[in-house]
C-alpha cells in the first residue's frame, strides 16, 4: 500500500511530525528553500510583468531528484511547510517540481506541532494559496528592484559593496532621524516644588508636591513649565512660608489594571530584549527550535509552542480553557475571571490566520521541562508560558487615595482666598492578580513621579497643617532617547511597516551594515549610517519613507487577499521610480563630489591641498591630484581612535608597540608605526599546533562565508584545521595532545577529542558520555 508523503522544511520538525503520523506516512525535509533568486542578477523581468526568474539553490539537486521519486511512489502530498506567506511560496516551489510525477497535492497547516495539532492539519487539507504566493513574490520583486537599483548608486557615491533595502533603509532612517533629534535638543530648565506637612492635630508628618498657582497648573516635562528659574522658585517659597494649609479634598478609588495580551512575534522579541536581554535574532532562532520540537523525556520530540511568526493575539477555545483550569486548580478561584479574556485586533491589517504565540500544553510548566531545554531555550519558554497563563487572569486591583492641600489667607473683607494647591498621591496593591505571575518590568528606569508619597492613616478633609519644610528641585528636560532594538521593533510594528517573519532581519541587517552600533542595547546612527541616510532621504525621499512603506505593506495583503494584483502594484512602483533613476544616474558624478572635503591639510608628497574622502574603511585623506598622486592617509586622530593597543606585544623590527588590526581574513598584530614599519604577526592562541608542532594556533575567517575556524600559522606547509577552539588539554582516554571546545543543547559546553570522540564537562570535567 502506498504511503502518503508529508513534505516540511526543518529535518527536526520532520522527526517530530513523523512520530505522530505513523506508518502509512512517510515524512521528509526540503531542508529550507529549493529555489531561489540568484545573487548575480536582479532576476526581475521588466518585460514580461516583472516575471520573476527563479534557480535551484546549488546543493539541492539531490533533494528535489528525492522529492520526485517519493511523489511518484506515494498516494497523496501533504506539504506542511510553515504556515506563513514564506512558507507557502516554499510549498509553491515543491509542488511545481512534484507535480508532474503526482498531482494529489494538498496544502497543510500546523499552528503547533503536536498529535492534536498535526492531526487537525492533516484531517483539514487546503491547496497552495496562490494569492499568498503572489503576494510573496511581489514582496521579493519589490525588495530586488530597490536593493539592486539603489545599492549601485551606492556603491558609486560612496564606496562599492554598500546596500540599501526598501525596509532596512526605513529603519535606518528612524534611528537618523531620532540621532538628528538628540543632536539638535537643548534642555530647558524647570523647577519642581515638595513640602512636608504635619497635620496639627494628629501629629503625623507626610510630603507632597506643588502642582498649581491661582488655578493654573503646572507641566513638569519641561513642556510650558510655569516655574522657570531658581528666582522664580525662591519667590514661590517665600510665599508659601507665610500661607496658612488644609486638607481640602480626599479622593479614593479602585483602580483595576488588565493583564497584558498573549505574545504576538513583535511583543515577543521587545518583551525577551527587556527582560531577558536577548537579541531579536537570538529570540526567534530560539522560538524556531521550540516550535518544531524538543525531546522532553517519555513524550520525546513535541512541539512545545504554536507558531512563533504572527501578529495575531487571538487565542483558541481549547487553550483558554486549558488556562482557566490551570489558574483555577493552581492560584485558586479568586484568580480566574468570570469569563474568558478576549483580546482583539490590535490593527485593521493583522494577520488573525494564526493563534498568538502560546505553549502548546499549558501543563507542561517552565519547572517541568528544565531538564530537558537548554537555559536559553528556558528562559525564553518561561517567559511564553507566563505571559500565556498571566493573560487569562484576574485583573489586579489597587487602592489610590489622592488628597488635595490649598494655601489659604484672610483678605479684608473675610474671604478666603486660595493661592496654591499640593498633591498627594498614594497607591497600595490589595490584589495582585495576573501580577502575581508576570510582574513589570520597564526597559528604561521610569522617572519619580514626584508626587506618589505615603499618607498617613486618619487624616480628613478640613484637617488644618503646618508647614515643616519646603523643597526646591531643579530639572532639565532629557532629549528623546535612542532606540534600543526592542523600542524600535515596537516603532516598526506601530508604523505597520515590516511583518513579523522580517523584524529580527531588519535590525540584525543594518548593525551587521555597520549603518549603526550597538552600544549598552542603545542603538547609535554611524557615520556611515547618517551619509547613506542623507543621501537616500534626499535622492529616493518617494520610497524611503515610512507612510510609502507601511503603504506597501498594506498594499502586499491586499495582493493576498485577492483585492490587487502582482503586475498592478508593481506597475505602479516601478514606473515611477525607473524614472527617478534614470535621472538621477546622470548626477552621480556631481553627489559623489559634493561629498568630498576640502582641507588646509598639505600632501606629504606633492605639496597639493588633501580632500576628505570616503573609502571602505570609512573616511580619509586622499591627495586633490588624484590619480597624479596617489598619496592617502587616514584623518588625523583617527587612526589612534581605532587602534587598540596589544598588551605586552613590540615589534621585533623597530621595538614600538604593536596594535591591533582588522583585515578581511580576521584581526593580526601591526606596527604602530606603519607605514615606516611594515611588521605584521598573527594573533595566535599561545597553542602549539598539535600537527606539526612547530607552529601556533590563530583564529582565520574565511572570505566567502565570514565562517570563523583555526589552523597552524605554517600554512600551507601545515594543513592543520579545526571548526571550533582547540584547548591544549590531553584526552585522557587515547592521550590525544589536544581537545575541542563543542556545544550542544543537552550538554551545554563540553570538551570533544577529535581522535577518539570522548567527551568531557567543560566545568567538572567529568565524562559526558
Amino acid at each position: 500500500m502506498a504511503k502518503s508523503l508529508v513534505i516540511v522544511e526543518s529535518p527536526s520538525k520532520a522527526k517530530t511530525i513523523n512520530k505522530y503520523l505513523g506508518k502509512g506516512f512517510k515524512v521528509i525535509a526540503s531542508v529550507g528553500h529549493i529555489k531561489n533568486l540568484p545573487k548575480s542578477k536582479i532576476s526581475v523581468d521588466f518585460e514580461n510583468d516583472y516575471e520573476l526568474t527563479y534557480e535551484t539553490i546549488p546543493g539541492k539537486e539531490k533533494v528535489i531528484h528525492e522529492l520526485k521519486e517519493l511523489a511518484g511512489e506515494s498516494d497523496k502530498i501533504f506539504i506542511a511547510t510553515d504556515p506563513d506567506r514564506e512558507g507557502e511560496a516554499i510549498a509553491f516551489d515543491i509542488a511545481e517540481e512534484v507535480k508532474d510525477k503526482n498531482s494529489n497535492i494538498y496544502r497543510v497547516l500546523f499552528n503547533e506541532i503536536t498529535k492534536k495539532g498535526v492531526e487537525e492539519g492533516i484531517n483539514n487539507p487546503l491547496q497552495i494559496d496562490e494569492k499568498l504566493v503572489s503576494s510573496q513574490q511581489a514582496r521579493r520583486a519589490l525588495d530586488r528592484i530597490v536593493g539592486y537599483k539603489v545599492s549601485p548608486f551606492l556603491w558609486k557615491v560612496i564606496y562599492y559593496g554598500l546596500s540599501a533595502g526598501r525596509v532596512q533603509s526605513v529603519a535606518l532612517r528612524l534611528i537618523c532621524d531620532r540621532e538628528e533629534e538628540i543632536r539638535k535638543f537643548v534642555p530647558t530648565e524647570y523647577w519642581s516644588i515638595l513640602a512636608n506637612f504635619k497635620d496639627r492635630d494628629k501629629n503625623k508628618i507626610f510630603e507632597s508636591k506643588l502642582i498649581s498657582q491661582n488655578e493654573t497648573s503646572f507641566k513638569f516635562n519641561g513642556d510650558d513649565p510655569k516655574i522657570n528659574n531658581e528666582n522664580e522658585a525662591n519667590e514661590i517659597v517665600n510665599d508659601l512660608n507665610s500661607k496658612q494649609f488644609k486638607v481640602s479634598d480626599i479622593t479614593k478609588k479602585e483602580v483595576r489594571r488588565n493583564p497584558y495580551p498573549p505574545f504576538t512575534t513583535s511583543s515577543l522579541q521587545q518583551d525577551a530584549s527587556v527582560r531577558l536581554r536577548m537579541a531579536p535574532k537570538k529570540t526567534m532562532m530560539l522560538a524556531q527550535k521550540l516550535y518544531e520540537g524538543i525531546d522532553i523525556g517519555e513524550e520525546g520530540l513535541t512541539g512545545l509552542i504554536t507558531y512563533m511568526r504572527t501578529d495575531s493575539t487571538r487565542l483558541s477555545e481549547d487553550a483558554v480553557s486549558e488556562a482557566r483550569g490551570f489558574i483555577k486548580e493552581k492560584f485558586g478561584k479568586e484568580y480566574l475571571p468570570a469569563s474568558p479574556k478576549v483580546y482583539s485586533k490590535k490593527k485593521e491589517n493583522t494577520q488573525d490566520a494564526h493563534e498568538a504565540i502560546r505553549p502548546t500544553s499549558v501543563w507542561r510548566t517552565p519547572e517541568s521541562l528544565k531538564k530537558d531545554l537548554t537555559p536559553d531555550l528556558y528562559k525564553l519558554y518561561e517567559l511564553i508560558w507566563k505571559r500565556f497563563v498571566a493573560c487569562q487572569m484576574q485583573n489586579s486591583v489597587s487602592d489610590q487615595i489622592t488628597l488635595l492641600i490649598d494655601t489659604f489667607s484672610e483678605s479684608e473683607n473675610g474671604n478666603k482666598i486660595n493661592n496654591y494647591q499640593f498633591r498627594t498621591t498614594d497607591s497600595t496593591i490589595k490584589f495582585k492578580g495576573f501580577l502575581a505571575l508576570y510582574e513589570d518590568v520597564f526597559e528604561d528606569e521610569k522617572e519619580d513621579t514626584e508626587d506618589e508619597f505615603a499618607i498617613p492613616e486618619g487624616i480628613e478633609v478640613g484637617d488644618l497643617l503646618d508647614l515643616k519644610e519646603v523643597f526646591r528641585k531643579q530639572h532639565f528636560t532629557n532629549p528623546p532617547p535612542r532606540y534600543t532594538e526592542s523600542s524600535l521593533i515596537k516603532q516598526l510594528d506601530n508604523l505597520g511597516i515590516g511583518r513579523p517573519s522580517t523584524y529580527a532581519l531588519i535590525v540584525s541587517t543594518i548593525i551587521n551594515r555597520t549603518y549603526c552600533d550597538l552600544k549598552e542595547r542603545k542603538l547609535y546612527a554611524t557615520e556611515l549610517g547618517e551619509t547613506v541616510n542623507k543621501l537616500l532621504a534626499a535622492h529616493f525621499s518617494d520610497v524611503i519613507n515610512v507612510k510609502f512603506t507601511a503603504q506597501m505593506e498594506e498594499e502586499l495583503d491586499k495582493i493576498a487577499e485577492g483585492e490587487l494584483t502582482y503586475k498592478k502594484v508593481l506597475n505602479d512602483f516601478y514606473l515611477p521610480f525607473n524614472l527617478d533613476l534614470e535621472f538621477l544616474n546622470k548626477k552621480t558624478k556631481d553627489i559623489k563630489e559634493s561629498l568630498i572635503e576640502h582641507t588646509d591639510i598639505d600632501c606629504d608628497k606633492c605639496g597639493n591641498k588633501m580632500l576628505i574622502k570616503w573609502g571602505r574603511n570609512g573616511r580619509f585623506l586622499s591627495c586633490s591630484k588624484y590619480p597624479k598622486c596617489k598619496n592617502a592617509q587616514p584623518l588625523p586622530g583617527e587612526q589612534e581612535e581605532h587602534q587598540e593597543l596589544a598588551e605586552g606585544k613590540i615589534c621585533n623590527l623597530c621595538n614600538a608597540p604593536m596594535v591591533v588590526k582588522s583585515s578581511k581574513y580576521g584581526k593580526f598584530l601591526g606596527c604602530s608605526r606603519y607605514p615606516e614599519c611594515k611588521n605584521i604577526q598573527p594573533i595566535t592562541l599561545g597553542i602549539k599546533c598539535p600537527k606539526c608542532g612547530e607552529g601556533e594556533i590563530l583564529e582565520r575567517k574565511a572570505l566567502k562565508s565570514r565562517k570563523i575556524f583555526f589552523g597552524c600559522t605554517r600554512y600551507p606547509d601545515c594543513d592543520f584545521i579545526a571548526n571550533t577552539r582547540p584547548r591544549e588539554t590531553k584526552c585522557e582516554m587515547c592521550g590525544n595532545s589536544y581537545m575541542l571546545e563543542k556545544y550542544s543543547k543537552k550538554k551545554g559546553d563540553y570538551l570533544e577529542c577529535p581522535a577518539c570522540k570522548h567527551k568531557v564537562d567543560i566545568e567538572s570535567k567529568e565524562s559526558v558520555e
